[in-house]
């Protein structure tokens, strides 16, 4: 048998911290000096980790037990993190005061595509301790606790598109993000035979992601040009929201190394969509509770899919139908047996993966306790429906849904439900601001 010396890049691989770290891990690599840098990320509304780098030694000597400041601002902002007026939680009156942001250590995690890195959530608390509502984490844990008043537990698992273009973010905006070529040119949809370069990026995605603790179950390729779609396994669902954060970080990261630009947008070009799929099962304890013991739908499922088609389209902007096994429905019943789940298919892939699993767990606990029946499955395209209910067409419409529901309103109470409005209400004044592409075409040579 010979023998080989290591590289100095198989010595790195071999030395570099795996996965999910214990706040004693952390210690041990900052230690040996595996770990220099620590990423206290805590999630904005539009899902994105914001926060800052510290020395590693002073986050565990400083931070890690205890809180830091951080401006409120990250919760009140718009897409281009903007101050905007109009929250009651902070504005330029207020002076714009900091929240406390608390690490959250069951979250501590390497991330192998920064070196010596790791990342840890945060929790956003005011400055007497109590945790802000309308945090998107603390939003999502209150839907949990109300659902386990109810003697239940849910667990999620998240499969989103994205796709890839060819060049970087700078490139794009030079070009006005007109004529981008993605990083496919054709229908790759179950493909097993990729480019080299898309190759070597879902490789390098898959290695990292488990590296960080985030072993996915599946990648492939779409049918869209350059669209790929993640599937992780199920679990604790604030647990998929946090992974889901980082798995974006990850592939902003590792593509823009690679050469290209992903986007996470719902729809990036006309026809073209991306989706955030939520899988969502229920228990009672240690039991699957979908399922009926002779195999089809138990009355709880029944309560869910009446509450997810009734009340989803308040929280979130086709047609409300269900069927089973039917990509076509909005809500879609999927597997067998304990194996027996939900998967929500109305989020875009720019959703904010805490509040869409909250707008869930609140639709089911109201269909609980009001025990709401669904209205038949649906057999065939549901596209084409003619008496279902629709989907808000425009983000007036889900807006004026949303701050006017009931259901929302008990779930989410005033305060969320007035920050949340004002959130969306910013982004219609941002779109009515602007002459689009589609208008300079329609008018510029007619008018």
């Amino acid at each position: 048998m010979t023998t080989t010396t290591p590289t100095s890049a198989e010595r790195t691989t071999a030395s570099r911290p795996i996965g999910k770290l214990t706040l004693d891990g952390l210690r041990k690599r900052v230690q040996s000096g595996q770990i220099d840098t620590v990423l206290l990320a805590l999630p904005d509304l539009q899902g994105r980790l914001k926060g800052k780098r510290y020395g590693a030694r002073h986050f565990l000597d400083r931070i890690a037990t205890g809180d830091t400041d951080m401006c409120v601002y990250v919760l009140a902002t718009d897409v281009d993190m903007n101050p905007v007026d109009g929250f009651a939680l902070t504005s330029w009156e207020s002076g714009y005061q900091d929240l406390r942001a608390v690490p959250d250590l069951s979250t501590i995690r390497a991330l192998p595509w920064m070196p010596r890195t790791a990342l840890v959530h945060a929790d956003a608390h005011d400055q007497n301790g109590q945790p802000l509502e309308v945090a998107p984490r603390q939003m999502l844990r209150h839907q949990l606790d109300r659902l386990a008043d109810r003697g239940l537990t849910t667990k999620a698992g998240l499969e989103t598109e994205f796709i890839l273009y060819q060049g970087s973010y700078a490139q794009a905006a030079e070009t006005g993000y007109q004529n981008l070529r993605p990083a496919a040119t054709d229908n790759l949809d179950y493909a097993l035979d990729h480019n080299p370069a898309l190759d070597r990026f879902m490789r390098r995605l898959q290695a990292a992601l488990g590296g960080a603790g985030l072993p996915v179950e599946a990648i492939k390729t779409e049918s869209a040009t350059g669209q790929v779609e993640v599937t992780f396994p199920y679990g604790d669902v604030l647990a998929a929201c946090d992974g889901h954060t980082v798995f974006k970080h990850a592939v902003r990261s590792i593509a823009q190394r690679s050469g290209m630009a992903p986007t996470f947008m719902a729809a990036p070009e006309t026809g073209q969509a991306s989706g955030l799929h939520l899988h969502l099962s229920l228990w009672r304890g240690d039991q699957p509770a979908l399922a009926a013991d002779d195999g089809g739908l138990s009355p709880l499922a029944l309560q869910a899919i009446a509450g997810l088609t009734d009340s989803l389209a308040a929280f979130a902007p086709t047609h409300l139908t269900w069927g089973f096994d039917n990509r076509t429905c909005a809500v879609r019943i999927v597997g067998h047996g304990n194996g027996l789940h939900i998967e929500i298919r109305l989020p875009g892939a720019d959703a904010n993966p805490y509040l869409a699993l909250a707008a869930a767990v609140a639709s089911v606990s109201d269909a609980i306790d009001n025990d709401l029946q669904p209205s038949p499955s649906f057999t065939g395209n549901a596209y084409e429906a003619q008496n279902a209910r629709a989907v808000p067409l425009s983000l007036q419409e889900a807006l004026d849904a949303f701050r006017d529901s009931p259901v929302v309103m008990k779930a989410l109470g005033a305060d969320a439900v007035e920050h949340h409005t004002r959130l969306g209400q910013i982004e219609l004044d941002a779109h009515r601001r602007v002459v689009t592409d589609a208008e300079r075409r329609r008018g510029f040579a007619r008018a």
